[in-house]
């Protein structure tokens, strides 16, 4: 049985302002340290055989709390990226709702196309599903840890579940440093065996 981690990126500065980030190359904080060092052990608990992140700082750094323990080499995947928010990246999550009041409505609302240059949740999870499946592909019966994004972590386990983006939207999203657990076998193909597990719980912030 293979198994992926899909663990979410500790807390940035933007992340506690509320401020969009996207694929904007974002470094995590100190708390986003402190986080990642204290769900390490968890994850090594685990036995990975492998760890690949996202190319963006808070997710490459995320991974190396991890690879600090277990000795293992963080290979990078561009794939893993967070959605791309276009206009929106770097504004306040207010200032968006001033200043694109459609969009951010169709985007409230689920739209998974709501325009401003924003990447369609459609191409996030092929995106980032194929860079899972990749990853399970390579090995077979391994445990892989993916440090990746909220909103990536979601649409890229969506698709390899096969639901779509209006069954996604009733899945709560990740804390930061959490992680969700896929498990493959030839039968019954992927399944959801954990969602949002880590060290502390508190509320999801900062999911873009």
């Amino acid at each position: 049985m293979t198994r992926l981690v899909v663990w979410r990126h500790g807390n940035t500065d933007w992340n506690a302002a509320n401020r969009v980030q996207g694929q904007t190359d974002v470094p995590l904080n100190a708390r986003g340290h402190d986080q990642a060092a204290g769900a390490a052990p968890l994850l090594a608990a685990l036995r990975p055989d492998v760890i690949i992140a996202s190319d963006l700082r808070r997710a490459a750094d995320t991974a190396a709390a991890l690879a600090a323990l277990t000795g293992l080499p963080v290979s990078s995947d561009p794939r893993l990226r967070e959605r791309y928010y276009g206009d929106w990246q770097g504004l306040l999550i207010d200032e968006v709702a001033q200043q694109y009041p459609d969009g951010y409505a169709r985007w409230r609302a689920g739209d998974p196309d709501p325009g401003c240059g924003i990447e369609s949740l459609d191409d996030l999870g092929k995106r980032v599903g194929a860079a899972l499946a990749d990853a399970a592909g390579a090995y077979p019966g391994g445990t892989v840890v993916l440090a990746t994004h909220g909103g990536a972590a979601r649409q890229g386990c969506g698709h390899l579940l096969g639901w779509d983006s209006a069954v996604l939207r009733t899945v709560g999203g990740l804390n930061n440093c959490h992680w969700t657990e896929l498990r493959h076998d030839d039968v019954r193909g992927w399944q959801l065996r954990a969602h949002n597990v880590g060290l502390i719980i508190q509320p999801a912030s900062g999911q873009l």
